[in-house]
């Protein structure tokens, strides 16, 4: 069976020196005295022994058993159950949950290396308390104190879990379509009747309350998104002094049997007049539920990343160790019948394309959580604001464009193993199976694709845009900067390209859908070759402490730089081809 390692020496080479967080927490009173960098390490240190020698040996089994649903009863696969005991003693469900309420208040930055651990461990098993992390967050922003007060402490405790309970079978992407129904009642509560699909973790045997945040419908709003509100609905009706009741008439129909993430529970949950309470304001509940999405859809993206970190582990070690053949340039291993396969350059492009994607991802992740820790807790209200015009600028980027590169490297894993990576044992064709889905859940990626042109570049008129590459050109002004006119290069094209759609759009409206895909990926390597720049500079100043660590770091730069950045050009010309050739065809003619 596999075995899965955090990380750990490339986060702290992330968090401590390339984006020196230990000193951005100290300057954001308040963090300053709730983390420093003895902390950052203690819980990377823990995290990393939770995540590989609890969570990740149920990765094998969880998926072969899979989630089980019987009588409207999910029970979750073996070891599930004790695993997850252990993990909420530890706090970690809270870990960046607000400390007046039980969180942890630990830096989004820290928390997003422990989320990749987590899903290089198991999938499956993150889901479970991933869901509930993006339910507090939008309480904590949206919800009474009352109700913050009721569900938030149990839930950051890991007692109680969280779900997100927004899909109908008519209404995916299009939620002003949802027809589920919220019924006031005279003691302030609604009756809330509809049914939801697709929702993760919406029942399981793990926690002795799950608490559903639920899109429905006042009997007189108004048609369309702007008529959707948010309610707050336990499967276990809670009391006033926080014990549980009687079970609220909330029920599981169904579970899914998916291509993969099969030990997390994919429910049809069933509302029948369900005792819930609005969450903010009414017809105002798109809004707060976006609190989530975005947090899922950033949490959704670091999916990515770790189960590319995972496939990379399992194919580097097996490529040094698997015997094939002679390298191009003569015997390596003149003692052996055959030569390691990682001498064969078509493996080493395979392997050093994981490595850059996974390791530039890991860094973007980062610079995100840094962005997010900024909008939350800097006092200075234009860091604040700009912060937080990045964070939405780049969470559409996040989700996506570490989706798709990490199906792209787990892909890649599965072949470096041949007709191995295809055989279940090796547990590669599993990453290949669950990391799929993140493409799609969350916000499909082509979604992703069509916000990130079409609202936050376009509608704007490119101005968040030139905030993040008015920093880009700023590293590049460096005088020690490495790669400085690549940077400028990839800058500028994504600049132009950016003002070309722009122009386009304005006689085609085909135009934004017809580019987005494209552009997300060409925006996606253009901040990777900056990310790149910054650790191989970092990596410059240190290289004579640690050859080994710091000099793969300045190699794999190099790579990056020279074999897929390139990648923009294609994907520039793609798109200045405009949308004519997609309308070539009638419905029929497909």
């Amino acid at each position: 069976m596999p075995e899965f390692n955090a990380p750990l020496r490339d986060m702290r080479f992330v968090l401590h020196e390339v984006f020196e967080a230990p000193a951005l927490w100290a300057r954001l009173p308040a963090l300053a005295d709730n983390v420093d960098a003895a902390t950052a390490d203690a819980v990377l240190e823990e995290a990393a022994k939770v995540t590989s020698q609890l969570i990740a040996p149920l990765n094998r089994s969880g998926d072969e058993e899979g989630a089980q649903w019987q009588d409207g009863q999910v029970s979750t696969p073996i070891g599930f159950k004790q695993a997850y005991a252990t993990y909420i003693e530890g706090g970690w469900v809270g870990l960046s949950g607000n400390a007046e309420f039980g969180g942890m208040g630990m830096p989004k930055m820290l928390a997003v290396q422990f989320e990749e651990m987590l899903y290089g461990a198991n999938s499956s098993f993150a889901l479970y308390s991933a869901l509930s992390s993006g339910a507090c967050l939008a309480l904590d922003a949206h919800a009474s104190t009352s109700l913050k007060e009721l569900y938030l402490p149990p839930m950051y405790e890991g007692r109680w879990a969280g779900s997100m309970c927004l899909t109908e079978a008519h209404a995916g992407t299009d939620l002003g379509l949802i027809r589920t129904r919220a019924e006031p009642q005279a003691d302030g509560s609604f009756q809330i009747t509809g049914s939801k699909i697709f929702i993760t973790g919406g029942d399981q045997d793990l926690t002795e309350n799950i608490i559903h945040l639920v899109l429905a419908k006042l009997p007189d709003a108004p048609a369309g998104p702007k008529g959707i509100s948010l309610f707050v609905v336990p499967k276990v009706r809670v009391n006033a002094d926080g014990s549980l009741g009687a079970a609220n008439a909330v029920s599981c129909g169904s579970i899914e049997h998916k291509m993969g993430i099969k030990a997390s529970a994919t429910c049809v949950i069933n509302f029948d007049g369900a005792n819930g309470w609005l969450v903010g304001e009414a017809n105002k509940g798109l809004a707060a539920m976006f609190t989530m999405m975005n947090y899922e859809r950033l949490s959704i993206g670091i999916q990515g990343i770790g189960c590319a970190e995972a496939s990379y582990q399992s194919a580097v070690t097996y490529a040094r160790e698997r015997v094939q053949s002679r390298a191009p340039t003569g015997a390596m291993a003149p003692a052996q019948v055959a030569d390691p396969i990682i001498v064969h350059p078509d493996v080493r492009r395979m392997l050093l394309s994981m490595k850059a994607m996974t390791e530039g991802g890991r860094a973007f992740a980062s610079y995100v959580g840094q962005q997010l820790d900024l909008a939350k807790f800097s006092d200075d209200a234009n860091e604040r604001d700009n912060a937080q015009n990045l964070v939405a600028l780049l969470t559409p980027v996040a989700k996506a464009f570490f989706t798709d590169s990490g199906l792209e490297s787990c892909i890649h894993g599965q072949q470096v193993f041949g007709g191995h990576g295809y055989i279940r044992e090796w547990g590669q064709e599993q990453l290949v199976r669950d990391v799929r889905i993140a493409q799609i859940y969350e916000g499909t990626n082509g979604i992703q694709a069509l916000d990130l042109l079409g609202r936050k570049v376009v509608a704007n008129h490119g101005v968040v845009l030139r905030q993040f590459t008015d920093e880009i050109r700023r590293f590049t002004d460096q005088p020690d900067a490495p790669y400085v006119a690549q940077l400028l290069d990839a800058v500028r094209r994504l600049e132009n390209l950016s003002d070309w759609v722009q122009v386009q759009a304005a006689t085609n409206r085909n135009e934004v859908g017809a580019a987005s895909v494209e552009y997300l990926h060409l925006f996606g390597y253009v901040a990777y070759a900056w990310l790149w720049a910054r650790m191989a500079h970092v990596a410059g100043k240190q290289r004579s402490t640690d050859e080994a660590f710091y000099g793969a770091k300045i190699a794999t730069a190099d790579f990056y730089i020279q074999r897929l950045l390139p990648r923009i050009l294609s994907l520039e010309q793609s798109i200045r081809s405009g949308s004519a050739s997609l309308y070539g065809l009638t419905a029929e003619q497909f």
